[in-house]
């Protein structure tokens, strides 16, 4: 019979590379002991072309499938709620805390004596709050006793919801380095290829937020400033890859673009383990889990302060550079730096290195295991 008090239940909207990761690393880091049961809402993500993953060590549960994202809150409570009480879990850490079955679920969850945490991300200075949406906000965090963050921000944002200050956990953004280091095939730099045959690297997603225009003016602007220029790959899709080529046209450096589509986790590994650096501007960017694998693989990254993962993660003039979102010339400027300054380049790609166990997946697992009070098996 399953010891509710030692099964913990990980709840996410689809299990992706990252998720699986994460399960895996608290069943290791718990050991026989515990019970780690990943439960994820739907069997397909709608915002990733992830490739489904089962993962090793702990067990995963699809609750719906894809197609029956439509159903109603009730229904998707219902057969959530059904998925969590089959599991035997004491402790469930829930994400996407703001849909209403999740909401309805985990409230049912704590008047049945359930350990109830959240995970999350997001910053006060995403963008422009309400202070009576923030309030409503609040009363979504009610059935938590503690939390999983990324970072000073994404903590002291979940402790400005309402949830004790000694509850709020680090860090919820992680991956495990030794699979993106395998997948790669390479060593991290300043290892593997030699510094003249690497190229800028962004990946995110074709959208708005992701400031991908100024990423191109930016791009152009460097190719001003250096007479030995390097090509920018795009990995990534979405709804603006059109105007995205259209621009690299009209800034004529459509022909040093590479646009390589959306790549899985490891196709990703690989091209990072054959990059200069990474690129983030964003303009709203709650972490940037690109930061990790990057760093990964011994990458400078240059990003915008909009972003998360800048908080722990990056020590601008050390070992990346923190821009703003608006200023495409300073970008440009960190470029050439990188690109031109061999000496600089490797220094920043040795500190980029010895900073990636800060994005390790243990880091996740050693929260789980401080919120639940569980003594590593």
């Amino acid at each position: 019979m399953t010891d509710r008090s030692r099964t913990i239940a990980l709840v996410w909207d689809n299990y992706g590379p990252m998720h699986v990761d994460r399960g895996e690393a608290v069943q290791r880091l718990l050991g026989p002991g515990w019970s780690v049961v990943g439960i994820e809402q739907f069997g397909t993500s709608d915002t990733y072309a992830w490739v489904p993953e089962a993962g090793k060590g702990f067990r995963k549960v699809t609750v719906m499938s894809g197609e029956e994202r439509g159903l109603g809150t009730v229904r998707k409570t219902r057969k959530l709620l059904s998925a969590i009480s089959a599991a035997g879990a004491g402790h469930v850490v829930m994400c996407n805390y703001e849909r209403p079955e999740v909401l309805t679920a985990a409230t049912i969850l704590r008047l049945r004596g359930r350990r109830l945490y959240v995970m999350g991300c997001s910053k006060f200075d995403d963008y422009d709050r309400s202070l009576r949406r923030e309030a409503l906000k609040s009363l979504f965090f009610l059935p938590y006793q503690g939390g999983i963050s990324s970072g000073y921000r994404a903590r002291d944002y979940m402790r400005f919801l309402g949830l004790p200050k000694d509850k709020v956990q680090v860090e919820y953004n992680t991956l495990s380095i030794d699979r993106i280091r395998q997948a790669a095939g390479v060593p991290p730099a300043p290892g593997g290829l030699p510094l003249a045959r690497r190229h800028f690297t962004i990946v995110a997603r074709f959208v708005p937020k992701k400031n991908l225009h100024m990423a191109l003016r930016a791009y152009a602007a460097y190719l001003g400033m250096t007479q030995d220029p390097r090509e920018l790959h795009l990995c990534g899709s979405g709804e603006l890859e059109g105007e995205l080529r259209a621009l690299a046209a009209e800034l004529g450096i459509a022909d040093r673009v590479i646009f390589r589509g959306f790549l899985q986790t490891a196709e990703i590994a690989q091209v990072l383990g054959s990059s200069l650096a990474l690129l983030l501007p964003s303009i709203e960017e709650q972490f940037g889990n690109v930061v990790i694998e990057a760093q990964a693989m011994g990458l400078p990254v240059i990003l915008s302060d909009n972003c998360g993962a800048r908080d722990r993660l990056i020590r601008s003039g050390w070992n990346g550079f923190v821009v703003e979102p608006d200023n495409p010339e300073g970008m440009a400027w960190f470029m050439a730096r990188l690109s031109e300054d061999a000496a600089t380049w490797t220094r920043f790609a040795t500190n980029a290195a010895a900073t990636a166990p800060k994005g390790d997946v243990e880091r996740f697992a050693e929260a789980v295991a401080r919120l639940v009070g569980a003594e590593a098996g």
